[in-house]
């Protein structure tokens, strides 16, 4: 492991401590380095669109909206290649959440995303997106992986991107 060395100032440390405490770091290493890979990964995410990623797509909704919920599962449907699993709930008489895990290439993840959002009656979407390296995926269990496994119908291996 690499050693560094920054300053701060005394109001920013102060403020940082208190980040720390509250989320519950160890030690400022952990939270610096927690804090250094989420800059890394927008970084990335912003200069590669190519990649596949793994994401939650989390969106509230009125689900009086005229004809909102058959869109929102149509939409699903017709991305049946990006989408794993959707859970639904509902949060009292008029408000519904569904948090909606997607997997696939990138670009086309942030489309279908912003094509659920852009849904009239949607609000509060948000996308949480983490790119992976598929390449990194081809050796799992001792194995390569070009065949199926009976006991998975659709079961792919992804590793985060370090």
């Amino acid at each position: 492991m690499e050693r560094i060395t920054i300053s701060l100032d005394e109001e920013l440390a102060s403020a940082f401590d208190a980040l720390i405490a509250e989320r519950g770091y160890r030690n400022r290493s952990e939270a610096m380095r927690d804090l250094l890979r989420r800059e890394l990964e927008a970084s990335h995410q912003g200069k590669e669109a190519d990649g596949q990623c793994v994401a939650t797509l989390s969106y509230l909704y009125n689900h009086h909206e005229r004809d909102l919920a058959e869109r929102l599962t149509g939409l699903q449907h017709d991305h049946h290649d990006l989408t794993v699993s959707t859970l639904h709930a509902h949060l009292d008489h008029d408000n519904c959440i569904e948090c909606t895990v997607l997997r696939g290439p990138t670009a086309g993840v942030r489309s279908f995303a912003q094509s659920i959002m852009a849904e009239s009656g949607v609000r509060h979407g948000s996308l949480n997106l983490i790119s992976v390296d598929v390449s990194a995926t081809k050796q799992t269990h001792g194995h390569a992986h070009d065949h199926p496994h009976p006991h998975s119908t659709h079961h792919v291996h992804y590793r985060p991107r370090s």
